[in-house]
């Protein structure tokens, strides 16, 4: 009897310091993509590019950390509990170009400036004799949430149906036109 007590003492000391070390193992990759933060750079084709390593949280986490996104996927009616992962993307568009303009009478030499901002887009002209210089910067946030649809047997949820992503924009000027999730095992 007293061995028993003692191999299940052991074994459970052997499960706890087996998630003790999960749990540091998950901290210190969380640490190092923290430290390492958002790599940008440009493709050979001269796009833009970015990379970041994977953070693990848990879900308690995740809506202490991430209160405003929470309520963005409620919005969308996904249970967080359902959640797999959520990825955030910001972007920002910049065109610029200066137009020539010929055979226009302009009285005055004087430079003209003109600015138009909202939250998604930003418009700087500058209007001179004989030319227009502008640049127009758009921004957009895209939200992608990876979930679980459960399957339902009589509106019971039980097992998992399929993966899910969606994804929403805040900008809301822009139009998503294709999306693809594809998931390796």
């Amino acid at each position: 009897m007293r061995q028993l007590t003692t191999l299940s003492i052991a074994v459970i000391l052997a499960i706890l310091c087996f998630e003790l070390w999960q749990e540091n193992s998950n901290l210190r990759r969380n640490i190092d993509s923290l430290e390492n933060g958002v790599t940008l750079y440009r493709t050979k084709a001269d796009r833009s590019a970015a990379s970041v390593e994977a953070l693990t949280l848990s879900l308690s986490d995740f809506k202490r950390q991430h209160a405003e996104d929470c309520a963005t996927i409620r919005d969308m009616q996904i249970r967080l509990r359902r959640m797999e992962s959520y990825s955030k993307s910001i972007a920002a568009t910049t065109l610029r170009d200066t137009v020539i303009v010929r055979d226009t009478v302009i009285v005055s030499d004087s430079a003209r400036h003109a600015h138009y901002a909202t939250p998604w887009t930003t418009l700087h002209a500058l209007l001179r004799r004989d030319s227009m210089s502008f640049e127009l910067t758009s921004y957009d946030t895209l939200h992608q949430i990876i979930h679980r649809v459960p399957r339902r047997l009589w509106f019971i949820p039980f097992g998992t149906k399929a993966i899910r992503q969606e994804i929403t924009t805040s900008n809301p000027h822009t139009r998503l036109i294709y999306t693809e999730y594809i998931e390796l095992e």
